[in-house]
């Protein structure tokens, strides 16, 4: 049986000494808000071909160094940029039209997104995230008991503070798939969560004279198997999706770092703080 539980302060210590570099990085040099949030422009241009993307990006990063480009279809060059604007993207797109032999019509657009938009998503996301973590904690109270609904929100926070923590510290930007992503994290982080603690809630009754971490510890040794061979399949599909299409992978790239953050915050950081909570009112099951 694996000893889980007695090792929780070395748990604690690793996400903490994560969450605190990245809290680090944020409250100094700040996340890296992309067009959707800090406003840009997004230009689409039609290639005609396939198309070397190493030069067309040596063009682009000449405007803007942190531009974020992407192909899709095999032909459109897309751009997306805080620093190129409506009043330079035509000098961007008469570089690349002279570089690959273009015709004008291969402008596909060229849109502006003002700050005020962004402000606004942000206000939403935040919304957003609350409203779900807030249903998960009423849903769980009532399913469980309300000590295993705040277990399960430390660790839903635990992920989120993981994921802006590496966005932070690699400097990678944040836009709206980002939000899209988060959400999506917190639902699949809870179900893997939900799957130990109903486990433990059995076991509970099985063992009414064991110590709550004993009870713990074969619980998550009953499921671990379970919860790595999912999380690893799961990265199966989202990996692939990460490397090869390159046009979602600003929803993959967070996706793949809050799924193993998941994983690893229902084994290691929701059971155990459950098993502190529990002690307070008595030592057995």
């Amino acid at each position: 049986m694996l000893k889980i539980v007695e090792k929780t302060k070395i748990w604690f210590a690793i996400s903490s000494i994560v969450i605190i570099v990245g809290l680090g990085f944020m409250f100094t040099r700040g996340l890296n808000f992309g067009i959707d949030f800090s406003g840009g422009t997004i230009i689409a241009v039609d290639m005609g071909s396939e198309f070397d993307k190493t030069k067309a990006d040596d063009i682009v990063k000449t405007y803007d160094v942190n531009a974020v480009t992407t192909v899709a279809g095999g032909t459109e060059y897309d751009i997306k940029s805080n620093v190129i604007t409506s009043d330079n993207y035509d000098q961007v797109f008469d570089e690349l039209k002279t570089e690959f032999n273009l015709e004008d019509t291969a402008l596909l657009s060229a849109e502006s997104t003002g700050a005020s938009i962004g402000s606004e998503t942000k206000v939403k996301a935040l919304i957003a995230i609350g409203v779900a973590t807030l249903l998960m904690l009423l849903y769980i109270g009532i399913r469980f008991e309300f000590k295993f609904g705040l277990a399960a929100i430390l660790a839903l926070l635990h992920d989120v503070l993981i994921t802006l923590a590496v966005y932070a510290i690699f400097y990678i930007p944040v836009n709206a798939s980002f939000v899209a992503a988060m959400l999506t994290i917190i639902g699949y982080s809870i179900n893997d969560t939900i799957v130990v603690f109903d486990r433990i809630r059995e076991n509970v009754k099985k063992m009414r004279k064991s110590e709550i971490s004993e009870v713990t510890n074969k619980s998550i040794t009953q499921t671990i198997t379970r919860s790595v061979f999912t999380v690893v399949t799961t990265l199966f599909t989202i990996l692939s999706v990460l490397i090869l299409v390159p046009s979602v992978r600003d929803f993959s790239l967070p996706l793949t770092i809050g799924i193993v953050s998941g994983c690893y915050s229902s084994i290691f950081i929701a059971s155990p703080f459950w098993v502190i909570l529990k002690n307070k009112k008595g030592k057995t099951a």
